[in-house]
C-alpha cells in the first residue's frame, strides 16, 4: 500500500517514557512489523542533521544502552509515531535500520516512497540542519602505512619461512635414481626457491620505505605546532634527506628528551641499510657485489678459478644476489631503529606513539589538524532476528534479502 502523501510530515517524536511505557504494555505482542536498510540514498550525516533540527536529540531507548565512546552496536536512536505505530531509526557502523512497530508494512515500494519523501522535507529545515552540521566535528580518516607495512611485512616473512628451501641434492649433485624423476625434483625446488627469492626481494625492498613511514608518522603525530601549522615548513621537512631528518626529530617535534645520537649502532646498521637501498631498488649493475664466480679463459677454452656444483651455479646465486641469508638481519635493523628512536623520547609520548603505530585506522580533524583514533580496531556488525514473527524486510536495491534464520546467524 503506498504511503500517504504527508507520511513523513505527520510523524511525531513521543518521549523516551512514552516509548518504553508502550512497548512495555504491548511487550507480548509487540514485534517488528517491518525491518528497512537505508544506505546512502539518505546519506546518514544528512539524516542526522535532519532528525536532529526537527526533533532535537535522539529519544529512542537505545541512546540510553550506548556507552560514552565510538565502539558502540547503535550509536543514535530517533524512535518516531505515526499513528499507533513507532518506527525506529538506528545509525550504526554500515547502515541505518528502520524498524516498525504496530500494523504498518513496508515493501521495497514503500521504502523508495519513504526515502523521496524524507530527502524532500530537507528544504523545510534546510538553516537548521547547517546549523546542527557547524556544530559537529569533521574527521577524516587514513590508513597507518607504517601499521600496513609492518602487517604486509610480518605476513610474507611467514610465508616465505614456510617454504623448504633445502637443497635435495649434496654439493656433488648425486643425482635422483632416474633422469625422469631428477627432473621432477629439479622443477619442484626451482619454483619453490622462486617464489622465495621473490618473496625476499619484495621484502627487502619495503625495509627502507617501512622505516621511512615510521619516521614520517612520527614527524605528523609529534610535529611541533608552529613547524605543523606551516604546511611548507612540514612539507620541507619531509623531503629532507633521511639522516638529516632523523638528526633533527627533536628540533621539529615534541616529546623527546634527548636528541638522536646518529653515532649509536642501531643508526649506523640502519644508514647501512639506506645506502644499500639504491642498488637493490633501482636495478644498479654493480659487479663487485654482485659476483659468484672467477673463471680463466685460454682463447675459448674455460679455465675454471675453482669448481662450484650445479647447485651454486643456478639457484644459490639468485639467493645471494637477492640477500635471502640477509633478510632476517635487516629486519632486525629497521626494528632496533624504530626500538631506538623511541627510546628518545618522554615515557607519556613513547607509550602514545607505541599504541599509534599499532593502529591500523588513524584520523585528523578537518578544522584544527588534531589527530585521533576514532575507533577501536575491530568492528562491529548486527542484524535483528524476529524469531518466529511475519516481518516484511525491505532492502536496498543491491542488497539480497535475508531470511529470519539468515539473520540469526550473523
Amino acid at each position: 500500500m503506498p504511503l500517504p502523501p504527508d507520511f513523513v510530515a505527520s510523524l511525531e517524536c513521543p518521549s523516551t517514557e512514552e516509548i518504553i511505557q508502550r512497548t512495555q504494555v504491548t511487550r507480548s505482542t509487540a514485534h517488528p512489523s517491518a525491518y528497512l536498510e537505508l544506505r546512502n540514498e539518505l546519506k546518514p550525516i544528512d539524516l542526522y542533521c535532519y532528525f536532529s533540527a526537527r526533533f532535537g536529540m535522539p529519544n529512542g531507548i537505545q541512546n540510553f544502552l550506548r556507552n560514552d565512546h565510538s565502539d558502540n552496536l547503535v550509536h543514535w536512536d530517533w524512535t518516531l509515531k505515526h499513528r499507533e505505530s513507532l518506527i525506529g531509526f538506528w545509525g550504526t557502523n554500515f547502515r541505518t535500520d528502520l524498524f516498525v512497530i504496530g500494523e504498518l508494512e513496508f515493501t521495497s515500494s514503500e521504502r523508495l516512497e519513504l526515502i523521496d519523501q524524507i530527502r524532500a522535507d530537507f528544504k523545510n529545515h534546510g538553516l537548521k540542519m547547517a546549523a546542527v552540521r557547524e556544530k559537529l566535528e569533521h574527521w577524516t580518516e587514513f590508513v597507518n602505512p607504517y601499521a600496513r607495512l609492518t602487517r604486509t611485512i610480518h605476513s610474507l616473512r611467514h610465508e616465505l619461512s614456510n617454504l623448504d628451501l633445502s637443497s635435495p641434492f649434496s654439493s656433488e649433485f648425486n643425482t635422483p635414481s632416474s633422469a625422469i624423476e631428477q627432473a621432477k625434483v629439479w622443477k619442484a625446488v626451482t619454483e619453490s626457491h622462486s617464489r622465495a627469492y621473490g618473496l625476499c626481494f619484495g621484502i627487502r625492498s619495503m625495509l627502507p620505505v617501512w622505516a621511512e613511514a615510521f619516521l614520517n608518522l612520527l614527524i605528523f603525530v609529534l610535529a611541533r605546532p608552529d613547524v605543523k601549522s606551516d604546511n611548507r615548513l612540514m612539507e620541507s621537512i619531509y623531503r629532507q634527506q633521511i639522516d638529516v631528518r632523523i638528526r633533527g626529530l627533536h628540533l621539529s617535534c615534541i616529546g623527546f628528551e634527548k636528541p638522536i645520537d646518529f653515532k649509536t649502532e642501531a643508526c649506523k646498521n640502519f644508514h647501512r641499510l639506506i645506502n644499500e637501498r639504491n642498488d637493490l631498488l633501482h636495478g644498479n649493475v654493480v659487479p663487485e657485489k654482485q659476483k659468484f664466480n672467477e673463471v680463466y679463459f685460454l682463447g675459448k677454452v674455460p679455465v675454471f678459478k675453482e669448481y662450484r656444483s650445479l647447485w651454486d651455479r643456478t639457484l644459490a646465486v639468485e639467493g645471494n644476489s637477492v640477500g635471502i641469508g640477509q633478510l632476517d638481519q635487516e629486519i632486525q635493523t629497521v626494528e632496533n631503529f624504530v626500538a631506538y628512536v623511541l627510546s628518545c623520547l618522554k615515557q607519556n609520548q613513547r607509550e602514545f606513539m607505541q599504541a599509534v603505530l599499532r593502529k591500523r585506522d588513524l584520523a585528523t580533524n578537518i578544522k584544527d589538524g588534531r589527530f585521533g583514533v576514532l575507533f577501536p580496531d575491530h568492528l562491529i556488525d548486527s542484524r535483528p532476528v524476529f524469531e518466529g514473527k511475519n516481518t516484511t524486510v525491505a532492502q536496498s536495491a543491491d542488497d539480497s534479502c535475508s531470511t529470519d534464520q539468515e539473520e540469526r546467524q550473523r
